[in-house]
């Protein structure tokens, strides 16, 4: 029998914990970048801890841009495995900024040279399902026939299922004609990841996440389907001539559809997320006074164990040994 490996993502909760923390305490202040440069700054800090040799591979924002961290950056102490890292210290700042929830801290891991690469891809459609409807959907299907689909095979009636969608006037069109097909609705303003992970959480009462959202967004979601089971499918979406004319230039295939196979091709995958503001995916930080709690997801692919983790932390304790500062 195989001895047991060490697993990355209890180590990777730390990242993303510590940049819930930090980027917390600027819940409704109205200040997006002050509050995702704590999370990029605990980011960094709780990375070089780590004995492995990462290169970002998703990120948001090049080197000297503001806040984040950028695309080719690397992250680790250099020693250990070589990784490719997938990261958003905070997806949803203007939900952080706003003090609305679902605001979280996200990361991924895969081994070096297995994630895809957006390029100057920026948009992706995508139409995201749990393990129960793979297969018998189809990206460029009506609305309502994967609907309808969809609710066969998960055992509901079409007017039972929830549709996750970003409230975008991008969606105007798929919007009007879910509520045709007699679906509910959730309209979210932002939280593309936690969209695609509310649709594959059967805890969750989102059944389907519909629509255009970011490429960095679907690799990142895609590391966590396909450790914890559902589908995406894709297809890169450019929202303007310069998108288009830069992916042609590429020599992206725009009618080409991903799943998550092809966005990651390795199971050996780790995945972790904290919530920041809190809401219905994930709890968000809640500041005691003598210390915090948070409450973080954490998966890892060879194994497809998800623990769903509730953390106190002591500010007596934890600074003794962290260098990141949450106040």
């Amino acid at each position: 029998m195989e001895a047991p490996s060490r697993n990355l993502a209890l180590d990777l909760v730390r990242v993303t914990e510590a940049a819930a923390l930090a980027s917390a305490r600027w819940l409704g202040r109205g200040d997006k970048e002050s509050g995702d440069q704590a999370a990029v700054d605990a980011m960094r800090k709780t990375f070089s801890s780590l004995d492995i040799d990462g290169t970002v591979v998703i990120g948001e924002g090049e080197k000297d841009d503001a806040p984040m961290l950028y695309n080719g950056e690397r992250v680790g102490s250099g020693r250990g495995l070589k990784v490719d890292v997938a990261v958003d210290p905070v997806e949803g700042t203007r939900l952080l900024a706003f003090g609305r929830p679902n605001a979280i801290s996200v990361l991924g891991v895969a081994p070096a040279g297995s994630m895809f690469r957006p390029g100057p891809s920026f948009y992706m459609k995508k139409l995201v399902v749990p393990t129960a409807a793979m297969g018998v959907v189809d990206l460029e299907a009506p609305v309502a026939e994967n609907l309808r689909k969809i609710g066969k095979a998960v055992g509901k009636d079409v007017d039972d299922l929830t549709v996750f969608v970003l409230d975008k006037p991008r969606h105007e069109r798929l919007i009007a004609e879910i509520r045709a097909a007699g679906a509910r609705i959730q309209l979210h303003t932002d939280g593309d990841v936690a969209g695609s992970l509310m649709a594959i959480d059967p805890k969750n009462n989102v059944d389907v996440m519909m629509g255009t959202g970011g490429t960095p967004e679907g690799v990142l979601s895609a590391i966590a389907i396909r450790i914890m089971g559902g589908q995406m499918y894709a297809r890169l979406d450019p929202q303007s001539y310069d998108e288009r004319n830069a992916l042609s230039d590429f020599g992206y295939d725009l009618r080409h559809t991903f799943t998550v196979e092809d966005l990651v091709k390795s199971e050996d995958l780790y995945f972790a997320a904290s919530g920041i503001s809190g809401g219905t995916f994930l709890g968000g930080v809640r500041y005691t006074g003598l210390g915090a709690t948070t409450y973080s997801l954490s998966m890892r692919g060879k194994t497809g164990t998800v623990r769903w983790i509730e953390a106190s932390h002591k500010w007596d304790t934890l600074m003794q040994f962290s260098s990141v500062k949450y106040d």
